[in-house]
């Protein structure tokens, strides 16, 4: 009889524009499954938003599209300039996220399954994973990917990563961390490696 292994539930997450979804993807690649909790998050502010009501109540009618749907670009205009807003968005909107991510972790079949969400540390699912990997890199990274990404200037860029825990209290806790400062393929070097350090593969 073959004795099944026990899957290893890996935490990962960093903060903006550090290349979260990179590793994730590298990560699937080889063979682990992933849920997004930043995903799951975005698919709940789609049209006839769970969330809608509880937004509006909170932050004004403008957060609503007319489809019912979360207009993210005034959401982040009201919660990037006040954490204290921004806290509020964040406790209204994971713990459906928090749900789906444990549901997963029950019913998950490949040998390796990664949580990845950008506050999976302060949500607390963090402390349920085998391991926690934070990928970070410089803040002059950080900007110049958020200003390519996002369309915004360098004011705007630097707004959205002061709005977040600095980088260093996540790398504290962590027990990998990815330096993505590089060329991909140096990152996926980083990543190979703690691949077969788990799963024993040459």
């Amino acid at each position: 009889m073959t004795t099944r292994r026990r899957k290893h539930v890996i935490g990962l997450t960093g903060n903006i524009a550090c290349g979260k979804s990179t590793v994730v993807a590298q990560l699937v690649e080889l063979g682990a499954e992933a849920i997004d909790g930043d995903r799951v998050a975005h698919a709940n502010m789609g049209p006839n938003s769970p969330l809608a009501p509880a937004l509006v109540a909170e932050f004004g009618p403008d957060v609503i599209n007319p489809d019912g749907s979360v207009n993210r670009a005034a959401l982040g205009a009201i919660v990037f300039s006040d954490p204290a807003k921004l806290a509020r968005l964040e406790e209204l909107a994971w713990p459906p996220v928090l749900a789906t991510m444990r549901a997963a972790m029950e019913r998950a079949e490949p040998e390796v399954l990664v949580l990845d969400a950008i506050k999976l540390i302060e949500a607390g699912i963090a402390a349920e994973c085998d391991e926690l990997w934070v990928v970070t890199c410089s803040r002059e990274q950080q900007i110049a990917r958020i200003m390519a990404r996002n369309n915004v200037d360098r004011a705007e860029a630097e707004r959205r990563i002061d709005a977040q825990p600095p980088q260093e209290e996540k790398i504290a806790q962590a027990d990998v961390v990815f330096h993505n400062d590089g060329m991909l393929e140096e990152l996926r070097e980083q990543v190979l490696h703690q691949w077969r350090r788990l799963t024993g593969a040459s």
